[in-house]
């Protein structure tokens, strides 16, 4: 209950109590005020209003003045949060983009990096096959000349074999001169 609240119930259920209260004093010869409605006098009565009207209306006044601007100044601080977190989304929302940005062009650049190694491999590779079939075919080559040199030494050796032993078994000149040129040409006709 309010102030006002409070006058009016005292005015209309008090006043019974409190006019037996003052009549009790008055007699006792005391000062006390006569709030009977009807014994009353109603300038006392306005005078009190009044008071109250005037006083309370500066109390309330100055409670709703306080409480309007307090909500004003959440409504301001509620709408300069509204602001702050609309640039602080669209600012993350930026950032996503721009992030988004980075990864396809990372995505991008490895994909054309894996394109550029797979294609050195691949020619590394082709080098790499084109040395060993050099390689083999040198080796092979080298191979086969020794073997045609072995088999030459081995001729030569055999017919040297051969031409002592017929020399050992006393051949003539003729047939000696003959086989030496024989193996002259052998010699010398498969170089």
């Amino acid at each position: 209950m309010g102030m006002m609240g409070s006058f009016i119930w005292l005015v209309t259920q008090g006043s019974p109590l409190l006019a037996e209260a003052a009549e009790a004093e008055a007699e006792a010869g005391g000062f006390g005020l006569n709030f009977d409605i009807l014994e009353t006098n109603l300038i006392n009565l306005a005078i009190l209003v009044g008071v109250l009207v005037y006083f309370g209306s500066k109390v309330v006044g100055k409670t709703l003045s306080d409480r309007r601007e307090r909500i004003e100044t959440e409504i301001v601080a509620a709408e300069n949060r509204a602001k702050e977190a609309a640039a602080a989304l669209q600012k993350q929302q930026q950032r996503l983009t721009e992030a988004q940005a980075e990864a396809e062009r990372i995505r991008q650049s490895a994909t054309t990096n894996a394109q550029q190694a797979k294609e050195q491999i691949l020619a590394q590779v082709g080098v790499d096959i084109q040395r060993l079939k050099e390689t083999a075919t040198q080796d092979l080559n080298s191979a086969r000349d020794r073997a045609i040199a072995q088999l030459r030494a081995s001729v030569v050796a055999m017919a040297l074999e051969k031409v002592e032993s017929q020399l050992k078994s006393g051949l003539d000149e003729n047939i000696q001169q003959r086989t030496i040129a024989q193996s002259i040409a052998l010699l010398g006709g498969s170089k």
